[in-house]
């Protein structure tokens, strides 16, 4: 198969078969007449599973070393399991920092709504960033304080 073959057969693009062909995934042969990469049906499987691999999250060097457990006759599965549950922890961390990333932003609005704009006077830059946790603090203050007296002020 050429290039093109193997991509499309594939479902990916003919740079992503050229890349992975010099990063020594797919080991095709060369076309004596032509000199042209000729792959195989051994190269489509490995590029199927990259693929596969990559939406799964995996790294291109972690492909490398699956393959290459592969290729020595080792089950690749222990690894791809390990390497998996730590990408997970990864991925459960990232969503966590993204969650408390997205709840500062919202209070951030929430306080944004009642502050009123400023201009720069050589002490501040954007009073929105400058005071955004003290406006928090004090509405949590202000809400805890609500709620100790049962909403009355």
């Amino acid at each position: 198969m050429k290039v093109s073959e193997i991509a499309r057969a594939a479902s990916v693009n003919p740079e992503t078969v050229r890349y992975y062909t010099r990063e020594g995934l797919l080991n095709p042969s060369r076309n004596p007449e032509n000199g042209y990469h000729q792959y195989s049906d051994d190269d489509l499987q490995r590029l199927k599973f990259a693929r596969k691999a990559r939406q799964l999250g995996f790294a291109l060097s972690e492909i490398q070393s699956i393959l290459g457990e592969a290729d020595h006759h080792h089950s690749p599965c222990p690894m791809v399991r390990d390497i998996f549950a730590r990408r997970l922890q990864d991925v459960e961390e990232r969503l966590a920092e993204l969650e408390a990333l997205r709840n500062r932003m919202r209070e951030a609005m929430t306080a944004w709504e009642t502050m009123p704009d400023g201009n720069p006077d050589g002490h501040t830059i954007c009073r929105l960033i400058e005071k955004w946790d003290e406006a928090s603090e004090t509405n949590c203050c202000d809400d805890t304080a609500l709620a100790k007296t049962g909403g009355r002020a």
